[in-house]
């Protein structure tokens, strides 16, 4: 099992100091970090399609918060059963 952390702010703009905080609390290994600046509109992100492609079964993902991960919550729960 590996332990990977997510982090999105929606533009370039925003800082993401506290969701990395939290995932520096988590001792979370930078190289399974993934941050994107990106709006939350779709799954169409660089580090989050990188990410999703070295979770395997078993494996934890922590996020700040739900709405770190998308705006549409039929879509994030639709990501959870998709791999």
């Amino acid at each position: 099992m590996k332990t990977y952390g997510y982090i999105r702010v929606s533009s370039a703009d925003q800082n993401e100091d506290r969701q990395l905080l939290a995932m520096q609390e988590l001792n979370i290994p930078p190289e399974r970090l993934f941050i994107d600046k990106q709006s939350g509109k779709d799954f169409q992100r660089q580090y989050y399609q990188e990410l999703v492609g070295q979770l395997t079964a078993g494996d934890l993902l922590y996020i700040k918060s739900i709405d770190r991960l998308g705006r549409n919550y039929e879509e994030i729960q639709n990501q959870g059963r998709v791999r």
